[in-house]
């Protein structure tokens, strides 16, 4: 059962921090150290919530945009041995350092199937501020040339949980373009909405990454009238050096300005603060849940401005299995 989102009237103000910063590619343990640093930094800047970028643990692959699938297919079994296991150590890590700052965290990690060689999931973590593993949320489709390295999700993970900060939904990149799986989020009350990207320099040329990222969290702000934290990553030049080598187009390509956007944004659609845009750095802002109230009145898509009675949205929330045995139903996400 959901717990109302009104419970006790509970419209907490907190500062958010959207951090934008490159991985150690396709190093857990370095990447893992430089996001505990970066929680912590955050944290010391008085943040509640700290948001990190789609699959900041241990990178994202560029390889997919860049080489055939033969060429790439190496790559994907190094991607596979540094990817973490969810409950795992690393994941130990990050709830300690979440714990420890007393935050609310939000992290893109790649996450191994425990059952496959061949499953990697695209997956956000959502950790409460006493460390508790609140949420796993695996991308529901792979973006494009994704496909080739991630295994799709399923709807079990499109969950709104009840944090420190609030009620905080997530989602990965392109699925922030699904107008179902945020209208799914708001169902449930979200009033805190993280967007988990990676910059994309490998775009086609016409495609500005920054303008189409402050676009969707616009959009969801707007349309639900709740907050969005958006979180970015860059390409560091050991990125570039890793997957470009010599090649002088590709390296002017992931050098592509405009490829990453991350900020805060507030109930109107309109920017909190302004938005950091390629360069590393941390976003800060200050929340107040009060501010979606008021423009609720006026557009609640998930309540007085809709039509139930003609407009039906089915989820199906089974978690999928490549294996179910007759003797036993199936066992839910944990």
């Amino acid at each position: 059962m959901t717990e109302p989102v009104a419970a006790a009237l509970r419209l907490p103000r907190f500062t958010a921090a959207a951090v934008q910063a490159a991985p150690v590619y396709l190093d857990t343990a370095a990447t893992v150290d430089k996001a505990v640093a970066l929680i912590h930094e955050a944290a010391g800047h008085g943040a509640s919530l700290v948001v990190f970028p789609e699959v900041f643990v241990p990178g994202y692959p560029y390889w997919n945009w860049t080489m055939n699938p033969v060429q790439g297919s190496p790559w994907y079994e190094r991607l596979y041995r540094a990817s973490v296991d969810v409950p795992g150590p690393h994941v130990d890590t990050l709830r300690a350092a979440a714990r420890r700052a007393g935050v609310v965290l939000v992290i893109g990690v790649n996450e191994r199937g425990p059952h496959s060689l061949g499953v990697l999931h695209n997956t956000v973590l959502v950790i409460d501020a006493d460390g508790e593993l609140l949420g796993v949320h695996r991308k529901l489709v792979p973006t494009w040339a994704e496909k080739l390295t991630w295994t799709p999700g399923d709807g079990s993970t499109l969950r709104v949980h009840r944090t420190a900060v609030g009620p905080l939904g997530a989602l990965a990149c392109g699925e922030n373009t699904n107008p179902l799986a945020r209208f799914t989020l708001l169902a449930q009350g979200e009033l805190v909405h993280t967007a988990s990207y990676i910059a994309l320099p490998v775009a086609p040329e016409d495609y500005d990454m920054a303008e189409a990222i402050a676009l969707r969290a616009a959009a969801h702000c707007f349309e639900g009238k709740v907050f969005t934290v958006v979180s970015c990553s860059t390409v560091s030049p050991d990125i570039v050096a890793e997957i470009a080598g010599e090649d002088r187009h590709l390296r002017k390509q992931l050098a592509r300005p405009r490829a990453a956007l991350s900020g805060i944004f507030g109930p109107d659609g309109r920017p909190v603060t302004e938005p950091l845009v390629d360069e590393e750095g941390i976003v800060y802002a200050e929340i107040d849940l009060g501010r979606c109230v008021q423009p609720k009145q006026m557009h609640d898509i998930v309540g007085h401005y809709n039509r139930f009675d003609v407009f039906r949205l089915h989820v199906d929330d089974r978690p999928l299995r490549p294996l179910t045995r007759a003797d036993e139903p199936p066992k839910e996400e944990e």
